[in-house]
């Protein structure tokens, strides 16, 4: 990361867990790290979809995204993020990512989709001069298609890269990687990968384990639930 300022801990938060894991934004400050959070809004987005009966669709992991679902995406994620903000403080600097300028690559098999690009998004940056944590709710923008939905998994890692960020945790109700029934304690990257590709794993643990590598393949040490995932 340019300047001065000291490599942050990325802090990914699940939807179902965002307000009360906000908390461990402060534990992570009162320890002297730079904090920077992401959340998602999965669960939310989902109720207000089968609310206004809109279909609801997934590939691996990745919500299938139209016009009327990308408006509901940001509705409840700007929703969130103002909970996620009062729960952190006044610290805490909201923002959507379409808006401080996240990059996103358009997956166009999955409709107003977009894989996010590595990116030290400026408000971001200015937030965490100002000794201020960063809430980023995960929109890109691209400047052909406009604003897409990014997996919060994959906002994430892609801002622990742009940022240079000494950790990334991702926090939710999944505790780790599963196998067999147990969670795993450690998984190197290429272990990791082969259980991507074969299938092993399934469900909204694929776009985590698909974040920690990416970030954990740039050089940043990526943590799953309270375990540590990627040696």
């Amino acid at each position: 990361m340019s300047g001065s300022l000291v490599a942050p801990v990325v802090l990914k938060l699940g939807g179902r867990v965002a307000a009360q894991a906000a908390a461990q934004a402060h534990a992570l400050v009162a320890s002297g790290h730079a904090v920077v959070v992401v959340h998602g809004a999965g669960p939310q987005i989902s109720r207000e979809l089968e609310r206004r009966a809109i279909p609801v669709a997934f590939v691996r992991g990745r919500r299938v995204t139209t016009e009327a679902v990308l408006d509901v995406v940001r509705e409840s994620l700007a929703a969130l993020n103002a909970e996620v903000c009062a729960a952190v403080g006044p610290l805490a600097v909201g923002l959507l990512g379409d808006e401080a300028g996240l990059p996103a690559h358009p997956v166009r098999e999955l409709g107003l989709v977009g894989d996010p690009l590595p990116a030290a998004p400026p408000p971001v940056l200015a937030a965490l001069r100002a000794g201020r944590i960063p809430v980023l709710a995960p929109l890109g923008v691209h400047p052909d298609v406009g604003v897409l939905n990014v997996n919060a998994d994959e906002a994430a890692a892609a801002l622990a890269v742009g940022l240079g960020a000494a950790r990334i945790l991702f926090v939710s109700d999944v505790p780790g990687v599963l196998l067999d029934g147990d969670v795993v304690a450690s998984l190197p990257v290429a272990a990791a990968d082969e259980l991507l590709s074969s299938g092993a794993v399934e469900g909204g643990i694929v776009p985590k384990l698909t974040a920690a590598v990416r970030a954990a393949r740039r050089g940043v040490r990526a943590e799953i639930g309270l375990t540590e995932v990627l040696a």
